[in-house]
């Protein structure tokens, strides 16, 4: 790993500021290696899951990679331009601009549950913005790992991308070393375990992690629409998303009814003789049984748990807990599967609250039909995105910045502003025919007692 970081670093002093045709002509290997070999990827996650659809693949990770390349290459060239801005009145005549030059080398921290779209996405802009990469993907998808690692290896020369295969603890390692700029998405409790590390190096990080992203559902807004856009987004991929609504927050007597509708949309969406098909599997036994546990403490403290009917194939099915006690985990831990606990509020405020008390979340999503309760809502409570009327579509907006707040990250990437969060805004200024600065050196006299009283008011 030492090794490769030092061979890109001499690369990018080499080749300090690639042009915009050099960016363009590495985004154009990654969509020729994503497009090409989209199929191989698609059986990789596949078999690393234990069953995951191709479709979903394709909708969740292959389509947004391509649609993030396609971007970038056709906006880099204006990214790229100086950025002029007005000088400071004393400096008149002069101009003053800012350069977005590339950081040097970037490292990227992917996680298992979108382990193409979550490496490859800080990738492109990485690239975007001139920079070089070393990628360290999850363990907990090997044969993916495997096979980006030839990939990339086929599509890059050794000092632009490389990919860094291990355990624990070559992730440890990794993020230890000296990058220019660090980007990890995962979970709060290693993002950390990786700020720490990375604060060794006084490197920047770029940290996504997640947390408990609420649904609420307003008075008057239809349960049933509601139901459909919160299964879609808690169900797909069997809830393994970092911004999948974590729990629902509907009125008081309301709950059951959207209970019934979520299973109701969930068995509509995986019909019995579809639902081995198209529904993925929970990544590894240890973290199936983890959410097995959850449910079952949730059911001895007196909840009602329901779940979908269907062919599921062994794996975990969709699942709707109404009543789980606010100290156990359901409610206290971001679930990262198919489970959504339900829980009744008594007026707006109420459900605000309920939200403001925990940290801050990566998602929300506000199922309200007047704008003045939308704005309420946002005004109300603090996320990293948001989206209304909806779940999950936030994040597939290429001119929208995607990131944390608080618990759930810190930086914000996606096109424009994945370019500048991994580019150097660097200032500069040129003095103009009269140089005040200049005439403002020892010995003072009058023209810095004209300055002082003209421009320290």
């Amino acid at each position: 790993m030492e090794n490769t970081l030092a061979l890109m670093r001499k690369a990018a002093l080499a080749e300090r500021i690639p042009d915009a045709a050099t960016r363009r002509g590495r985004l154009d290997a990654l969509r020729r290696m994503v497009k090409e070999h989209r199929d191989e990827i698609a059986r990789a996650i596949d078999a690393d899951f234990g069953g995951r659809p191709a479709q979903e693949t394709e909708i969740l990770e292959v389509v947004p990679v391509l649609g993030a390349i396609r971007h970038a290459r056709s906006h880099v060239a204006r990214w790229m331009r100086d950025e002029r801005r007005a000088p400071s009145l004393a400096f008149r005549g002069g101009r003053a601009w800012v350069r977005h030059e590339p950081l040097g080398v970037v490292g990227i921290v992917s996680p298992w549950n979108f382990p193409l779209y979550l490496c490859l996405g800080p990738l492109v802009d990485a690239l975007a913005a001139g920079n070089r990469a070393m990628i360290k993907p999850s363990e907990l998808t090997p044969r993916f790992s495997e096979l980006l690692a030839d990939l990339i290896d086929q599509a890059f020369a050794p000092d632009e991308v490389a990919v860094i295969k291990g355990d624990v603890d070559v992730a440890r390692a990794f993020t230890a070393l000296p990058f220019d700029h660090l980007v990890f998405t995962g979970s709060t409790t290693v993002g950390r375990h990786v700020m720490r590390a990375a604060a060794e190096n006084l490197t920047p990080v770029t940290l996504e992690l997640g947390g408990k992203s609420p649904a609420i559902v307003t008075e008057g807004y239809s349960l049933d629409d509601a139901a459909q856009a919160i299964a879609q987004g808690k169900f797909l991929n069997a809830g393994q998303i970092c911004i999948a609504p974590d729990y629902a927050l509907v009125p008081v007597g309301q709950e059951e009814a959207l209970a019934r509708a979520v299973l109701a949309a969930a068995e509509k969406s995986y019909p019995a003789y579809f639902a081995a098909r198209d529904y993925a599997s929970i990544i590894t036994e240890r973290h199936r049984t983890r959410l097995e546990n959850a449910v079952a403490e949730a059911e001895q403290a007196g909840a009602r748990v329901l779940r979908a009917q269907g062919a599921w194939g062994g794996r975990m099915p969709p699942t709707v807990v109404i009543g789980a006690p606010d100290q156990g985990v359901l409610m206290t831990e971001e679930i990262f599967g198919p489970v959504l606990p339900i829980v009744p509020y008594g007026d707006l405020d109420d459900a605000l609250t309920f939200v403001n008390r925990r940290d801050r979340p990566l998602a929300l999503y506000a199922f309200a039909r007047d704008r003045t309760t939308q704005r309420r809502i946002l005004d109300g409570a603090i996320s990293g995105g948001v989206t209304l009327n909806g779940t999950i579509a936030h994040i597939a907006q290429e001119n929208l910045p995607f990131g944390g707040v608080g618990a759930s990250g810190m930086g914000a990437y996606h096109g424009r502003d994945g370019f500048r969060r991994l580019s150097h805004a660097r200032s500069v200024f040129r003095p103009g025919p009269i140089d005040a600065f200049a005439l403002l050196r020892p010995p003072f006299g009058r023209f810095a007692e004209f300055a002082i009283r003209t421009f320290g008011r």
